[in-house]
């Protein structure tokens, strides 16, 4: 049971972002903003969407890229945090679970997601 102020308060912050409806296989691109000293600049981030946890405010989502040499890397992202710019849907992944966390195994070819086909 929440306090009806911190209930209306997260609404209010949900509405506010502009989030696609994505799930785990989803490759996703997320905007990230960096500050370096006094100067901000946006990166992005673009990988696999490994597994979603939390709701309301504390939603967060694991997204998973490969680097270089061949080193996976993963990062957790706060869904509705004020350092996301802007979350773009790059190819949807077809799968059969909802946390992907067997792909930190798999190497090369193993680690591919078939894409979802629309009829």
């Amino acid at each position: 049971m929440k306090n009806r102020y911190i209930e209306s308060f997260e609404k209010a912050q949900i509405e506010s972002k502009n989030i696609p409806d994505f799930k785990a296989g989803d490759t996703v691109r997320v905007a990230v903003r960096i500050k370096e000293g006094n100067k901000e600049r946006v990166q992005n981030y673009e990988g696999v969407c490994i597994s979603i946890r939390g709701e309301g405010t504390g939603k967060t989502f694991n997204v998973r890229k490969i680097g270089a040499n061949n080193i996976g890397v993963e990062r957790i992202f706060p869904l509705y945090s004020e350092s996301i710019e802007s979350i773009e849907l790059v190819r949807r992944g077809r799968v059969r679970r909802a946390k992907l966390f067997y792909l930190r195994e798999r190497k090369g070819k193993a680690a591919r997601i078939k894409e979802l086909r629309r009829k």
